[in-house]
């Protein structure tokens, strides 16, 4: 192929070479394996420029998925359960995933039951707007849980909250 895409006609490979180089461009090889090499002749600069703009646009354009971390101890208050929770939503809203870990120190390692059972009670309460991705796992002295939010999960949460504060004006 000509560097316009036109159709040359088969050639040695020597006799290739030489057109190409008479033209200034490269000899590059398409398709090896067909009956006779399917060769083209390019500007292989330009070629290899083009494709590293297009890979770089390719992954300016891609979404970027980030991972929070919420960390819990077995032992926590309600209080602070239910403000680490907030956090978690918040992160969730966001569109983040967000990873989940029980600290255990001493001898709360005797009981990593009570972790899971912070970390199942968490997957509960946030079940209509998350999904666990990853189930609880336990990895040294931390249990680790990967949540990621349900797509349109928050879309009708925003409708519900407006009727409420009207509710809490009147």
């Amino acid at each position: 192929m000509g560097a316009d895409g036109s159709q040359m006609g088969l050639f040695g490979v020597r006799d290739a070479l030489r057109i190409a180089n008479d033209q200034g461009l490269d000899l590059v090889e398409i398709a090896p394996n067909a009956e006779p090499p399917v060769c083209k002749m390019l500007d292989y600069k330009k070629f290899k420029y083009e494709q590293d703009r297009k890979a770089k646009a390719a992954r300016k354009n891609q979404a970027k998925v980030e991972i929070k971390e919420m960390k819990f101890r077995p032992k926590i208050d309600v209080g602070d359960y239910e403000t680490k929770k907030g956090h978690v939503v918040r992160f969730l809203k966001k569109g983040a995933r967000v990873k989940i870990t029980i600290m255990f120190r001493g001898r709360e390692m005797a009981h990593p039951e009570q972790g899971r059972m912070v970390l199942d009670r968490l997957a509960e309460d946030l079940k209509d707007v998350a999904t666990v991705e990853q189930k609880p796992l336990m990895e040294g002295r931390n249990m680790h849980m990967t949540i990621v939010p349900i797509k349109g999960a928050f879309d009708k949460k925003a409708d519900g909250d407006g009727d409420v504060t009207t509710e809490k004006e009147n």
